[in-house]
Parts: structure tokens; C-alpha cells; sequence
């Protein structure tokens, strides 16, 4: 995997990277034992921006909760500084609560008759500018653009009169009856109870505005609403800037961020006759490099890359990404669990993650045979398909990240479980955590070996974290009542964000 557009990844060396050792770092909104967790409070998305100094959550309530880091700050010393001194900064990110607005609210569609339910599906940070954080937030129908900056609260301080002066001139108003008031004001006003003691004031300070502390204002700048018949699944914000894509099951429409009552639609897959409709839209997102480059994904398990300067409506691909089934492997479940619920680009943009309910693959776009790797995730999961099926939670749509580098791969299960994986050549890393402040509770002892797959010839696909069926690693039954299904890793450093219910869970490396 060396080489790449724009450097995805470093040349690799001599051997693999050793695995990495994760450890807790930071808490955020932690349950007590026994506590109930509210509905509302559930956290639906995960965000890092590019510099990996803020992160925002989304939740099932609507809220977007931002975070900012302060291990940065504290050394906020300039380069030259930091040079002098004789130890190296090494602390791992550290997060603060930074503030929380409400950006979503339950609405009523009455055309259709349909609740629209409040809570966040995605969110994408945009470029800042200024001093302000600028980021997009999607429920299943509306799209916003806010804008959170810091701004200065006014204050009046130094005024006239000290306080025990104008309580003297309240009490000499007070008891007499003299027709003359400040600023030749007539007696009949009531509210104004104020008069000059007798002598006048010995000094005259003007009031002077001060302005030391600061507030944050998130502040809705666009709402992008109405060019949705079903619901909003991903948005991706371009490299150019300027524009972003909005996703649902059948559609993906064009937007200019300055324009908010007219969109494109650049991708449909809505048959003439509904009857005939076999796949559906999941994610979609663009390139990060090239802005006229975007990928979506779709129930069947393909993927497909399109250039936005073919054609204005792209009912054709440049590039179909799919792995055609084992002749004899197909079951009732085959296309449930072969849709893919969330694809990534590799920083540098040549590689793509895809995840769908079993496995994690990573594509080379300049490799469509195949995938370059496949990880095993839920393949312990596949003799309870049937149990999976009937309590729905089948259809659960994990997410995935990359690291920075692109050496790694992870992504939640059940039971609060996620795991990473090394995907860097030779490398055997596959690592199970437990979303918890003791993550190595459930931790896999002896990694799977790499098997190779009867199509690596072709592919040079890599099979990757195969587990005892029925369990989880220590032989714990899984709860599939919690699950992990959002997560973001940090843009430049070893350090995953993960969401366990109504929980906020930060891990280093």
C-alpha cells in the first residue's frame, strides 16, 4: 500500500508497525451504575474538523455538542519556545466542553402525515474563517449551516455615582417634593427617582463600556430544507469549499453553501416503477483532494466513483467497486448483510473504507477487482442470523474511520465493543476494545493470522480478525442491546473518539 494520490501513505517500513497500546483518556457524559439512559441524550454522530482541535456530537434530541482541545493550549507556547525547552511535548489530545446549541427540532410534515424526528444523522465541519467554527448538521429532511464564534460581552462599568452616593440622592428623592429632575424631566414620571444632592456631585465619571468576557453564539446561517422525498442518510462537503452533496435512498443533490433554496441532482436511481427498484443509496462522499471526485454506496454492496464534469445528471460511473459472492454462498441474508452502511476516503484519497454489516474492506480506486483488504468483524455473528434478523438488528448501520496515516482501520460492534486494525503491509494488528475507562477489559490475546483468500491472486486481498463463532473474545455472550455505532478518529494523531449510548468515550495510543 505505498504510494498513492497525494501521499496517502508513507513509505512503509522494514517490518509492520508494532500494535498500538490503547489507553482511556477522557469521559463525557458517563452513567452511573443503574443509571437510565434518556432517549434524547443518545449521541447519533461524530465529528472531528480537520485540525483535530474541535469535535462535535450530534444526539438523538437534536443538540450538537462541541468540544475543543486544551492540552494544545496549555503548552500554547510558539515554536521557538517549545525548541528551547530540553522535553518533548508528547501528551496525547485532551477535550474540554466547549458549548451546545439545539439545532434541530421535531417538526410535522403535514403532506405526508409524518412526524420529522429531531435527531442528528450527520455532521460536517466546514472551513473556518475569522475566529468562527462553520459546520453543516442533517436530520432525516433539513440541512442547516451554523456558525459559532465568540463574542464579546459589553458591560457598563464606572458610573456616575458610587453606590452609597445614590443611595443618599434615593432617599433625598425620596423626601422632597421639588418639580426638577436629571435631565429637566418632568415629576410625573414615576420611575425616575433620581436627583442631584444638594451641593451637586463632587467629581463627573462618564460611564465607560467594557468588554473582558466572552460568550459563544451559534448562530443558524442557511437552512437547506424541501429537496428530500426520503430521508437524508450522509452529506459531504467538498475540498473546493463552496459546495456540498446531500444523500437519501434514491437521490444525491448538489448544493451551493451560499444558496439555500436550489440544489442539483446529480445522482438518481429512481426506477419508473417502484416495483422495480433492487438497490439504494447508503453514503456518499467526496474526494478529499479532487473536488469534481465523489463516491456513494449502495445496498448491494457496491461502490461506485463518479466525475462530476461527465455529465450533469451521473447516471454513469467511472468506477464500480463490488466483490462478487462465493458461487453457493447465497442465503436469505446474503444482501442484508452485504449492504454497506458507511464508506471513508483515506486522507490522501486513494484509498476507500467501506463497512457493512460483516466485514470492513478497504479499496484501492486504482483497483476495482477487488478489495486490497477485508477485516472480519461480526463473522462470529453469522450462525445467529436468524436471531439478528428477528430482533432487527441486522439492519444496525455501523460506521468506520481511518487513521491519519491510513495505517489503521476501526469500527464498533456489540456489547460496546470496537476494533481497530492494522492495514499497512505484513501488519497481523487486530485489536477488540471495550468502550469503558478500562478499554483492554475484552481485549483479543493472540490475533488472527492473516489469511489469504482463493481470489488473492487477483486481489491480493487480506482476511483479517476471524473469531470463535457465538461469543466475543473471552467467551462473553454479546449484548446486542448496546452497540457502538459511531466513532471518529483524530486527523493527526493515534486517538479515537467513540459514542456508547448517552457517552463520550476518548482513547490514545
Amino acid at each position: 500500500m505505498n504510494g498513492g494520490d497525494g501521499g496517502d501513505v508513507a513509505a512503509a517500513p522494514a517490518g509492520p508497525p508494532p500494535p498500538l497500546d490503547w489507553k482511556f483518556s477522557q469521559v463525557f457524559g458517563e452513567r452511573t451504575a443503574g443509571e437510565e439512559v434518556q432517549e434524547v441524550d443518545i449521541i447519533s454522530a461524530i465529528e472531528f474538523d480537520k485540525s483535530g482541535d474541535h469535535l462535535a456530537t450530534g444526539d438523538r434530541g437534536g443538540r450538537v455538542v462541541l468540544f475543543e482541545r486544551t492540552d494544545t493550549k496549555e503548552h500554547g507556547a510558539s515554536r521557538k519556545e517549545l525548541e528551547k525547552t530540553d522535553y518533548s511535548i508528547s501528551k496525547h489530545p485532551e477535550f474540554r466542553y466547549k458549548t451546545e446549541f439545539q439545532s434541530h427540532e421535531p417538526e410535522f410534515d403535514y403532506l405526508k402525515s409524518l412526524e420529522i424526528e429531531e435527531k442528528i444523522n450527520k455532521i460536517r465541519w466546514c472551513q473556518t474563517a475569522n475566529g468562527a467554527l462553520f459546520l453543516l448538521s442533517t436530520n432525516d429532511k433539513t440541512i442547516k449551516f451554523w456558525k459559532v464564534q465568540e463574542k464579546k460581552v459589553k458591560k457598563i462599568a464606572n458610573m456616575n455615582m458610587n453606590m452609597d452616593l445614590s443611595k443618599a440622592v434615593g432617599k433625598t428623592n425620596a423626601a422632597t417634593s421639588s418639580t426638577y429632575i436629571v435631565n429637566g424631566g418632568s415629576k410625573d414620571k414615576s420611575s425616575i427617582d433620581f436627583k442631584f444632592p444638594p451641593g451637586g456631585i463632587p467629581s463627573l465619571r462618564l460611564p465607560v463600556v467594557t468588554s473582558n468576557e466572552t460568550s459563544l453564539a451559534a448562530r443558524c446561517r442557511r437552512v437547506y430544507a424541501h429537496a428530500h422525498d426520503y430521508h437524508i442518510n450522509s452529506i459531504s462537503n467538498n475540498s473546493d469549499g463552496e459546495t456540498f452533496v446531500s444523500a437519501d435512498d434514491l437521490r444525491i443533490n448538489l448544493w451551493n453553501l451560499e444558496i439555500s433554496n436550489q440544489s442539483f441532482n446529480i445522482v438518481d436511481v429512481k426506477p419508473t416503477n417502484m416495483e422495480d427498484l433492487t438497490e439504494v443509496i447508503t453514503c456518499a462522499e467526496f474526494h478529499p483532494t479532487h473536488c469534481s471526485t465523489l463516491a456513494y454506496s449502495s445496498s448491494k454492496g457496491s461502490i461506485r466513483l463518479i466525475d462530476l464534469r461527465q455529465s450533469a445528471l451521473c447516471d454513469k460511473h467511472s468506477k464500480l467497486f463490488e466483490e462478487h459472492e462465493a458461487p453457493g454462498s447465497r442465503s436469505f441474508f446474503t444482501e442484508i448483510i452485504a449492504s454497506i452502511s458507511d464508506i471513508k476516503f483515506g486522507r490522501g484519497g486513494r484509498y476507500i473504507l467501506s463497512r457493512d454489516y460483516m466485514t470492513l474492506k478497504l479499496w484501492d480506486i486504482n483497483m476495482d477487482s477487488g478489495p486490497v483488504s477485508t477485516f472480519q468483524v461480526h463473522e462470529h455473528l453469522r450462525p445467529k442470523l436468524c436471531d439478528l434478523y428477528e430482533n432487527d438488528s441486522i439492519f444496525d448501520k455501523f460506521e468506520c474511520c481511518l487513521s491519519g496515516d491510513s495505517q489503521r482501520v476501526a469500527t464498533g460492534s456489540y456489547s460496546n465493543l470496537f476494533r481497530v486494525f492494522g492495514c499497512g503491509p505484513g501488519s497481523t494488528e487486530a485489536t477488540t476494545l471495550e468502550a469503558s475507562k478500562n478499554p483492554m477489559r475484552r481485549q483479543v490475546q493472540t490475533p488472527s493470522r492473516p489469511a489469504r483468500s482463493s481470489l488473492s491472486s487477483i486481489t491480493r486481498a487480506v482476511r483479517r480478525g476471524a473469531e470463535n463463532p457465538g461469543v466475543d473474545a473471552n467467551g462473553n455472550s454479546l449484548d446486542f442491546t448496546t452497540k457502538l455505532l459511531h466513532l471518529a478518529w483524530h486527523p493527526t494523531e493515534n486517538s479515537i473518539a467513540c459514542a456508547a449510548a448517552n457517552s463520550l468515550y476518548m482513547y490514545y495510543a
